[in-house]
């Protein structure tokens, strides 16, 4: 049963997930969630700052500098946080122009410009509002980028383009090819926002986040999100990476932590518990599959090998690297690691997302740097709770992988004892035999 299923995830899936993983908008739209990552760290850190004096009292030198400078510590979540969609637009216009070998600075400046046309918004007295600058502009920002670069490779490939003589300096003649382009870009993109508003009485972000609510708020349901993970652990087992996942989830993730820091700065309840914080924290505790159950039933065992590969993962483990456990034990395509692995991994993995949804725990606020097991998912939101958590998955991953392990082990030693037919006394006999040739 297990060869058979095998057999059409190597044949079906993985051909389909590797298409996916190398398709060129995908690719842009997930290196340019990658790159966001400073962006969220830095402005989740600046966010919490405002509220600590509410933590350590408001008569001392720290909460008096805070309070007193609140505009100027709020400026990194506006300049970060405030503008991730323009941001995104600019990385996706990078990695998808050099897919196609196009003019970099003419890529980044189209898709910018594209994004400002259908998102600007203009108050009365003239200035430009940053409100859909952030979260709320981030789907826009993707399919303005892609668009405006679309456009600029379909004007290369028709000559629709201003040639300037030989001898002309590069910088030069590239500004002067990009004249039409730019022109048709703007003119595509004006029409999409008079249209947009003639129509539907809204800009494209608003139309765009009301058309894609059923997908980002069942990402609010913690049952989603298990059946999601169930899906990453699968294919991870048949040795497909789940950053194939990437483009859908990670543009969830950052809509969802600017959410809460907005949320938070506003003294609202938060609404999200799926972020990129919680999902390493919690699903990738240890790693994808929660495998440091398999790694502490390794330590345990009677067999030198396991010993010896649950010494040498353990390290890793503790911030996340599993792939010495996943392929030493291993645990990828092993039948006998399928239930723990796949199903283990993923209810293990989520529960303390149902816990936060459920109140039992704060939701986050931040999106840490990569600093290891426990101290990681506590820095998410500062919850203490977070630790009895963590651990209370050391123990499930424990129980769940370590009967399955026997198994293992049971087999193990089976053919190790086969290779060793001689016993300690025959050892010690044979040692002292010297051959005289």
């Amino acid at each position: 049963m297990f060869e058979k299923f095998e057999k059409f995830m190597t044949t079906y899936l993985m051909p389909v997930a590797h298409k996916v993983d190398k398709q060129r908008h995908l690719s842009a739209i997930k290196a340019a969630m990658v790159a966001m990552t400073p962006f969220t760290i830095l402005g989740s850190f600046f966010a919490i700052i405002p509220a600590l004096p509410n933590m350590i009292g408001e008569q001392n030198a720290i909460s008096k500098f805070i309070l007193s400078n609140e505009a100027l510590l709020n400026l990194p979540v506006t300049l970060s946080i405030g503008l991730i969609s323009l941001y995104v637009s600019m990385c996706i216009a990078y990695n998808l122009g050099n897919h196609y070998k196009l003019y970099i600075p003419g890529c980044i400046t189209l898709a910018t410009f594209a994004f400002l046309f259908v998102s600007a918004q203009i108050n009365k007295d003239g200035g430009l509002s940053l409100g859909n600058m952030g979260a709320k502009g981030l789907f826009t920002a993707m399919l303005a980028a892609m668009g405006a670069v679309e456009l600029y490779r379909l004007c290369k490939e028709k000559n629709l383009t201003i040639r300037m003589p030989e001898g002309v300096p590069d910088f030069v003649s590239k500004s002067f090819e990009l004249i039409p382009t730019t022109i048709i870009v703007a003119g595509t993109f004006i029409a999409i926002r008079f249209i947009s508003l003639e129509c539907f009485g809204t800009l494209p972000p608003q139309l765009l986040t009301k058309f894609l609510s059923p997908l980002v708020g069942s990402m609010d349901n913690p049952w989603a999100v298990l059946a999601l993970n169930f899906c990453i652990c699968l294919i991870f087992f048949f040795g497909i990476h789940s950053s194939v996942f990437g483009p859908i989830t990670k543009p969830i993730m950052v809509t969802f932590i600017a959410e809460n820091i907005a949320a938070m700065q506003a003294g609202q309840p938060l609404p999200h518990f799926y972020t990129a914080g919680t999902s390493s924290a919690f699903f990738g505790f240890t790693g994808c599959g929660i495998t440091i159950g398999c790694v502490i039933a390794c330590l345990l065992s009677k067999s030198k090998r396991y010993k010896q590969i649950g010494w040498v993962s353990l390290f890793p483990s503790l911030f996340g690297i599993n792939e010495p456990i996943l392929f030493g034990a291993p645990i990828i395509l092993n039948p006998i690691m399928f239930i723990p692995f796949v199903f283990g991994g993923a209810i293990i993995g989520t529960l303390p997302m149902f816990m936060m949804h459920y109140g039992f725990l704060a939701k986050p606020v931040f999106d840490p740097p990569y600093v290891g097991v426990f101290l990681e998912g506590f820095l998410t939101n500062g919850d203490w709770k977070v630790i009895i958590a963590n651990g209370l998955q050391l123990i499930l991953a424990t129980a769940l992988y370590l009967p399955f392990f026997k198994v293992m082990e049971k087999q193990e030693l089976k053919e190790q004892n086969a290779k060793d037919i001689f016993n300690d006394e025959d050892k010690d006999i044979l040692g002292d035999l010297e051959l005289d040739f």
